[in-house]
């Protein structure tokens, strides 16, 4: 990848519907050669824009992480099958060891999400053990991992980072036109205003109004995504362990602020923290547990679960180089 490549992407990354013309000062070249660069970066499944949930989520739906045990000769039958539920947003398959398949699901509240586990996902054929963590704080997700490609006048440009929380109520109610806005935007976010009012049938300035609403109360966030060829961060491996009580809101400025991380998470179970990070090689699994343990002398690890392949990542389908080759359109909202 060339570097600015390298630098659209992580613009789209603080900014991931800002059109060509806003960015093109910024990285010297101009907007036709944005659009272009993007477009094929998009069409190889290199780099991709969509709609996520927003910040509110975490505090008025349910999210949680599922380990996932299969018998032996059925796991890529039930990956397959995993993949298909719109409730799992992420599908990764991991090293043999204490889990096969490590889920991400989301639902819209408790009984959506118990239902969906007790009466669709644990009773699939070749399950054999299924934990639940449930997320109680989300202190870093990966809306805000960065590609560090830009400068800090170039950061500065560019502004802050998009997906402040304003409004009071994030939890109203969205009608017809909100979830069709939602189901458009998760598979490409950054479709424009002129293509979502035609595709919904509502006018531009409904559809500006509309948007505008869902991102400030933090029911939706947009988000810029890679192949793991753009990151040059080809494993991922999830740590779990144990802190005090005491020292979980510790989490997000000991855990949370190293630039390879991904996730930090408080979760229900025994072992209360889930941290994912992204390394160049095997060799890193060993230096960052080292470093985390020294950043929070009370944590201990209690498991390294080693991401093999991601089968799917918030709702998009990865071959196995990572690129994007579909969606399956996830509705946690």
């Amino acid at each position: 990848m060339s570097e600015l490549d390298l630098a659209l992407v992580h613009a789209l990354q603080v900014q991931p519907r800002a059109s060509w013309s806003e960015l093109a000062p910024l990285l010297g070249v101009t907007a036709s050669t944005l659009a272009r660069r993007w477009e094929r970066l998009s069409a190889e499944g290199l780099a991709w824009v969509y709609a996520s949930p927003g910040r509110a989520f975490s505090r008025t739906r349910c999210t949680a992480f599922v380990l996932l045990r299969c018998r032996p000769g059925t796991r890529r039958r039930l990956t397959e099958r995993v993949s298909a539920f719109e409730e799992v947003v992420t599908v990764e398959l991991t090293a043999p060891g204490s889990v096969d398949l490590l889920l991400d699901v989301l639902a819209p509240d408790m009984r959506s999400l118990t239902r969906f586990l007790t009466e669709r996902l644990e009773v699939l054929p070749g399950v054999s053990a299924a934990e639940c963590l449930f997320a109680t704080s989300l202190y870093a997700e990966g809306s805000r991992w960065r590609l560090h490609s830009l400068d800090s006048a170039q950061l500065s440009a560019l502004g802050p980072a998009v997906g402040g929380v304003r409004e009071a109520d994030p939890s109203a109610e969205l009608d017809h036109l909100d979830r069709a806005l939602l189901d458009l935007l998760v598979c490409d976010g950054r479709l424009g205003l002129a293509v979502l009012a035609e595709r919904t049938d509502a006018s531009a300035a409904t559809v500006r109004r509309r948007l505008r609403r869902l991102t400030d109360s933090g029911v939706l966030a947009f988000r810029c995504d890679m192949a793991p060829r753009l990151t040059g961060l080809p494993v991922s491996v999830t740590f779990r362990g144990r802190v005090p009580a005491r020292d979980l809101n510790t989490l997000h400025r000991t855990l949370a602020p190293l630039p390879e991380c991904r996730l930090v998470a408080a979760v229900t179970g025994t072992s209360a923290v889930l941290a994912t990070y992204w390394l160049r090689d095997i060799g890193e699994i060993q230096r960052r547990e080292t470093a985390l343990c020294a950043r929070l002398p009370s944590l201990t690890i209690t498991d390294r679960i080693v991401g093999l392949r991601t089968v799917k990542r918030m709702g998009h389908l990865l071959d196995g180089d990572g690129r994007r080759t579909g969606t399956r359109p996830m509705r946690p909202w």
